[in-house]
């Protein structure tokens, strides 16, 4: 992506993933967009003749999804869960490392990129968490051994 630059690093390593809208830091992995909202909307009708909306996701966090959504309806999706369990088990071993808030934040974006490459399948959660939280220490700098 040309004249972006990272936040985080000042790195201008970007990668970008046109169809899943995301938007990665090749150097430190920070997520600089994820899920981009899509300029188009189109319609669908269901089994009762109504019409619905069907798009991308709008936002990973906020657990609102407008589309067809496979028996979910509006509301939270799975991906939402998911993701809220991350946050949660991160802060819960971040805490017991005495790492700071921010810490959190740079994990949960190295697991919402794992997550978005499909590295989380087949692997245990508190794996790929303690991965994530991993490299957050590796790149600030802060020494932790971590014992899963």
């Amino acid at each position: 992506m040309s004249g972006v630059q990272c936040n985080k690093c000042g790195s201008t390593d970007i990668d970008t993933d046109s169809p899943c809208g995301n938007v990665v830091c090749i150097a430190c992995g920070n997520v600089l967009e994820d899920s981009g909202i899509v300029s188009e909307v189109q319609f669908v009708q269901d089994s009762r003749g109504a019409s619905r909306a069907v798009g991308q996701l709008v936002s990973f966090d906020d657990g609102v999804s407008y589309g067809l959504g496979h028996g979910y309806g509006p509301g939270r999706e799975s991906r939402a869960i998911t993701l809220q369990n991350a946050r949660q088990n991160i802060q819960n071993l971040a805490s017991k490392l005495q790492l700071k808030p921010p810490a959190v934040d740079t994990a949960l974006s190295y697991y919402k990129l794992a997550l978005n490459k499909h590295l989380t399948k087949g692997r245990k959660s508190a794996h790929v968490i303690a991965a994530c939280v991993y490299m957050v220490c590796r790149t600030d700098g802060t020494s932790r051994i971590l014992f899963i």
